[in-house]
């Protein structure tokens, strides 16, 4: 009999989930609180508790080609950057293609996860649901996975700002936010310049009649069109560059990119300079923000230092009046109510996670936690390689360390990222895309062989290592291997093309070209002879 496991979340990481445990002939039950997939790519009117919320205008920041899941490319004449609702299609697509839908159970919301009595030799769970009618049940399960989504419990820091009790305008969270009509006209103060903030900050300067956006440490930004058009990811993600960026030094690397990028901007004088090195946190995507700052729409500002009625008073001295709103950009603290609080370490609810999934302190690898890390790369691909690892690991193909071998690494991984997020809770979530995707491939046997490939096909060998490092590479072999994964390195560049082929335009003719050389020859050829003809009248005419 095929062992059950329990998929909590019908989002980009449970439906790969799905399918990842029906590969390795696990039986997935699937339990969404809402009625429909895509978690947070799901955009709704009002923002529901304990659920990701978007605004609508929201705009991914990675392209189609790598982000999407790696034996299910995105159809060529989607955008290269798609908004929610197009995300939405193609995981509709995703779902039907594989058959998940039937293995989900929408409005079933998990109450409880907890170890069964015999759990050290079945490593079973007990799962308490309750569904759209109020009916609480029960279920045993043989694996866990979570796959809950992390931006679901907003931060809100008031208490960092002194007098905002007194502030009679609207206070929201990003959470909350939804599109700018309400403040058409008005004068508001974005706090925060992470992705949304920036986002947030360029759509309200359109509308407001001032937009301040408030940093307390500045950030690098950079758009997601890169030199030629192309896009950013599929330039900048290479694992030759990432080969060449390890092979600098480190000082010596931050001086390259951020002169690369003040190039474009000169970000002391736009007031965004950071005062971090460009490598230590995550670059700000955004294609609009400069041509905001200098268009006087939106202006960048310091550290709120305090409130006093409808005044903000900011860290440098400066303040602003008649300040309508402001919106809260601080980004998301996560919860798993559901958990048993064992896994949770601290009074800040901090997950100690192996390899950002495993719970080194369970005597039975049979719970796994998905998506639960911040990357300098796109998402799902990290993720399905997540639920790759972690099926396999609860059908008993793949095996974990010891856990204290675990708990070592997780210090190690914490501990190297301290320098640039002081929080350790914050530190733990950081991974770097490529080593870290590599990381897990390895684990599951899927990480590309360049060197064999070089030999055995270097059309593809060459696209891998000098090309964009996209999700194909890891169906090409080893468990899970695609038949369609090589054709899909191969044409992935013709899909990236596909979209903006909206106009005809001819190919320049060669006959053209050659007569218009033939012509500027000739004429330089005619030209030189009566130079050669009238030189030696001249010279002789002393």
């Amino acid at each position: 009999m095929a062992k059950r496991v329990a998929v909590i979340g019908a989002g980009s990481s449970g439906l790969t989930s799905i399918k990842c445990c029906l590969d390795e002939g696990l039986e997935p039950v699937c339990f969404e609180s809402s009625d429909d997939i895509g978690g947070l790519w799901k955009f709704k009117e009002q923002p529901e508790a304990d659920r990701c919320s978007i605004y609508r205008s929201v705009i991914v920041n990675t392209s189609k080609e790598m982000m999407c899941y790696s034996d299910f490319p995105m159809p060529d004449h989607f955008p290269n950057y798609v908004n929610n609702s197009t995300l939405l299609q193609y995981f509709r697509l995703y779902a039907g293609h594989f058959n998940l839908l039937k293995h989900i159970h929408f409005q079933t919301t998990v109450r409880s996860v907890r170890q069964r009595p015999d759990f050290s030799n079945s490593g079973q769970w007990e799962v308490v649901t309750v569904d759209r009618d109020g009916r609480e049940e029960t279920h045993v399960f043989d694996g866990v996975l979570v796959c809950a989504g992390h931006y679901t419990q907003p931060i809100k820091p008031l208490s960092d700002f002194p007098g905002i009790d007194t502030f009679p305008g609207t206070i929201i969270h990003s959470w909350e936010y939804k599109d700018s009509d309400p403040y058409l006209g008005k004068r508001v103060v974005v706090i925060g310049i992470g992705n949304s903030g920036g986002d947030i900050a360029v759509e309200l300067s359109r509308a407001c009649e001032k937009t301040f956006l408030s940093t307390r440490k500045g950030a690098w930004v950079i758009g997601r069109v890169v030199d030629r058009g192309l896009p950013l990811d599929m330039v900048m993600m290479t694992r030759a560059r990432d080969l060449f960026y390890w092979l600098l030094p480190r000082a010596l690397l931050n001086l390259i990119l951020e002169r690369i990028l003040n190039q474009r901007y000169d970000h002391k004088l736009y007031g965004l300079q950071p005062v971090h090195r460009i490598l230590d946190q995550h670059i700000v995507i955004n294609d609009d923000l400069p041509g905001r700052i200098l268009l006087g729409d939106l202006a960048m500002k310091s550290n709120v230092q305090k409130f006093q009625g409808s005044t903000v008073f900011f860290d440098d001295g400066t303040v602003e009046e008649k300040i309508d709103a402001v919106i809260l950009c601080t980004g998301y603290d996560y919860k798993f109510p559901f958990l048993p609080t064992s896994l949770s370490s601290g009074s800040d609810g901090d997950l100690k996670l192996y390899r950002r999934i495993f719970p080194p302190s369970l005597e039975r690898p049979t719970l796994a936690i998905l998506g639960l890390f911040q990357n300098n790369g796109p998402i799902m691909p990290a993720v399905e390689l997540q639920a790759r690892w972690a099926s396999r690991v609860i059908a008993g193909l793949n095996h974990l360390p010891p856990a204290e071998k675990m708990v070592k690494s997780i210090e190690k991984d914490v501990q190297a990222n301290l320098k640039s997020y002081p929080s350790p809770k914050l530190a733990a979530l950081q991974v770097d895309h490529i080593p870290y995707i590599d990381s897990i491939a390895k684990e599951v046997g899927v990480r590309p062989n360049i060197a064999w490939l070089l030999l055995k096909d270097p059309a593809v060998g060459l696209r891998v290592f000098f090309g964009p490092c996209s999700p194909y590479q890891f169906r090409l072999n080893g468990p899970g291997h695609w038949s369609g994964a090589r054709q899909a390195i191969l044409t992935q560049w013709d899909r990236v093309a596909k979209p903006m082929k909206t106009r005809s335009i001819p190919e320049p003719s060669s006959f053209g070209l050659i007569s218009w050389l033939g012509l500027s020859g000739g004429a330089a050829l005619i030209f030189a002879l009566l130079a050669m003809q009238f030189i030696p009248l001249f010279l002789n005419s002393d």
